[in-house]
């Protein structure tokens, strides 16, 4: 069981301080080979399908039912993670994944019809190990009430992204140079040998929150309206990742060099990442809700150019700077779930935004595939900008449902009616006017005198 760390607010947080929180690393190293065959899934069953039927739209359907399924379980598999615990939901997860992914390897190579990859598509995504949100439950858990907190979140955006650098381009080396089926293979065989590493580390794991022996319900995560806002944010974000798999895959093809895929892809994901880290070793003085709309703007922006670009060159500079545009989004939107949503259901809101990025990206595999099959990669490009476009109009008609909830009494996971007055994340004060505190410390966590900005 973990227990809320205090820390010290003199220094900068930075990603030295962080990695020295105690046992912090006992869970951090595990959790990135658990996570690390996330990056190779999608790709790996689209490069294997698109090999044994020879279209992208059918490679597209298959990826995108694994997807959907992952998006579709992601949630329950919080939830009963927040009642059981991490290792417990783990352990068979990990086993029934590992046979699934085998069996839709084997299916696809020996010529089965779509309709038989798809549906065996279906346990293959429903059993993907919601890893990334029990690390960010870990972070939370130790972290609750530190400005370290923001640093956390940045970290494991970093984390993510670097395995959506090495994971496509280890799936696209493996498929084109060694074996189609190859990178499915080596997914499921990390994704095996990391969760039962990740799974054995279980003195960290959050406290569990059965359900109350009085009957009373628990309030779920999506019940509360800004978790629901950032979950149709971060589906524009998944079109983003969906949109770009398939189009820079069918880009390399249509210029005769399959092997640029890996490498378009890795830039793009570099650019997410150089963010990111930057994004953590940045003192914020703007309000958490208004970096995730200037983010998105950006990435809205970026996103409306990739169609327009015929050269590796060129798509490669602008895919970069689709990167370095999702990741302020991406970190601010998870940062943002300690304010949004009570510790209780904490794991399983962060399993609703992974599972709407899984979502997004499986509907863009779908209308990309099929626009690339039809009209070229152009047009796959396509989609990314409609799905941002869609959600920044969301995000600036439902901005204030995205304000920080003030401390309230609220029903836990144990039923019994309690004070909440851990949802306010440092350095954002309760909707009152703007003030300046002597003693107040920033978002991120400075010691000095600065402005308290409100937003």
């Amino acid at each position: 069981m973990t227990s809320a760390v205090t820390t010290d607010n003199s220094a900068r947080p930075g990603y030295g301080q962080l990695l020295r929180t105690p046992g912090a690393l006992g869970f951090v190293l595990p959790g990135f080979a658990a996570r690390l065959p996330f990056g190779m899934l999608t790709i790996s069953i689209l490069l294997l399908v698109q090999h044994t039927t020879g279209s992208y739209g059918s490679a597209g359907i298959v990826a995108a039912v694994t997807g959907i399924s992952m998006a579709l379980s992601a949630p329950l598999m919080g939830i009963f993670t927040d009642r059981l615990g991490q290792s417990a939901v783990l352990l068979p997860v990990v086993l029934t994944h590992a046979a699934a992914v085998s069996g839709l390897a084997a299916l696809a190579l020996l010529g089965a019809p779509v309709w038989a990859l798809a549906l065996a598509a279906v346990p293959a995504g429903a059993s993907v190990p919601q890893v990334g949100p029990m690390v960010r439950a870990r972070w939370a858990a130790k972290l609750e009430g530190s400005p370290l907190l923001s640093t956390a979140a940045a970290f494991e955006s970093v984390t993510d992204e670097f395995t959506f650098v090495v994971g496509p381009v280890l799936a696209t080396a493996l498929c084109t140079g060694v074996h189609p089926a190859a990178g499915l293979v080596t997914e499921a065989t990390l994704t095996l040998l990391g969760g039962l590493l990740f799974a054995a580390r279980r003195a960290t794991q959050p406290k569990t929150h059965a359900p109350s022996a009085t009957g009373e319900k628990r309030a779920f995560a999506l019940s509360f309206p800004g978790l629901r806002v950032l979950v149709f944010a971060f589906l524009g974000i998944g079109a983003v990742f969906g949109g770009m798999q398939v189009s820079l895959a069918a880009f390399s093809d249509e210029i005769g060099n399959p092997g640029a895929n890996g490498l378009l892809y890795g830039v793009f994901a570099a650019g997410n990442m150089i963010a990111g880290i930057a994004m953590g070793a940045v003192a914020w003085k703007i309000g958490p809700r208004r970096r995730l709309i200037l983010g998105y703007i950006g990435l809205t922006a970026a996103a409306s150019v990739l169609w327009a670009a015929h050269s590796v060159i060129l798509l490669g500079a602008v895919g970069l700077v689709v990167g370095l545009c999702i990741a302020p989004a991406l970190i601010t939107g998870y940062t943002m779930v300690e304010q949004l949503v009570p510790a209780a259901a904490r794991t399983e809101a962060f399993t609703w935004l992974t599972g709407s990025i899984a979502f997004g990206q499986a509907v863009a595999v779908i209308l990309a595939g099929r626009l690339t099959d039809a009209h070229g990669s152009s047009y796959g490009f396509l989609v990314p900008m409609a799905a941002t476009a869609l959600a920044l109009a969301t995000l600036l008609a439902l901005r204030s449902k995205l304000a920080p909830r003030s401390p309230s009494r609220i029903v836990g996971a144990s039923g019994q009616d309690r004070t909440d007055t851990s949802q306010t994340a440092p350095g954002n004060a309760p909707r009152t006017a703007p003030q300046t505190s002597p003693n107040r410390v920033n978002e991120r966590g400075l010691g000095h005198r600065v402005p308290v900005t409100v937003d």
